[in-house]
């Protein structure tokens, strides 16, 4: 049992949840900065993605996985794989979206904050077993 704590609470969990803390603000803020300037509540959704996830990306690679590329075509690649898995992510996020908050009409924020919950653990996920992950 402890094995099993100390395999999922460690120092590479413990920096992605506060590196995740600060990405989600980035996303909420620009979120929300975006819907009160007018844009629709999609729109709005899918800019602030764009900025919070160029935030994540360094924040992840430098201060969770410590990963380091081998050369220009190396970081290119894990740029790509990165956006691509985000990418994923973001559809599941859009559609919960519009069909909770367009169509059923459910408080965009509950549903925003509770799609969150799952966009963090697929992007975990993707980042520790597909883009970042140790060739050790």
């Amino acid at each position: 049992m402890n094995k099993l704590i100390r395999k999922i609470i460690n120092r590479e969990t413990i920096s992605y949840v506060i590196a995740g803390i600060f990405t989600t603000s980035v996303n909420f803020i620009c979120y929300e900065a975006l819907y009160w300037l007018g844009l629709s509540n999609l729109s709005a959704n899918a800019a602030a993605w764009v900025i919070s996830v160029g935030f994540a990306y360094f924040v992840n690679k430098q201060n969770v996985f410590h990963s380091k590329s081998e050369n220009i075509r190396d970081e290119i690649f894990k740029i790509l794989k990165f956006y691509g898995a985000r990418l994923v992510t973001l559809v599941i996020e859009e559609a919960g979206m519009y069909i909770f908050v367009e169509l059923m009409g459910v408080y965009r924020w509950i549903v925003k904050g509770s799609l969150s919950v799952i966009v963090i653990i697929l992007n975990y996920i993707f980042s520790k077993f597909y883009i970042f992950k140790s060739n050790k």
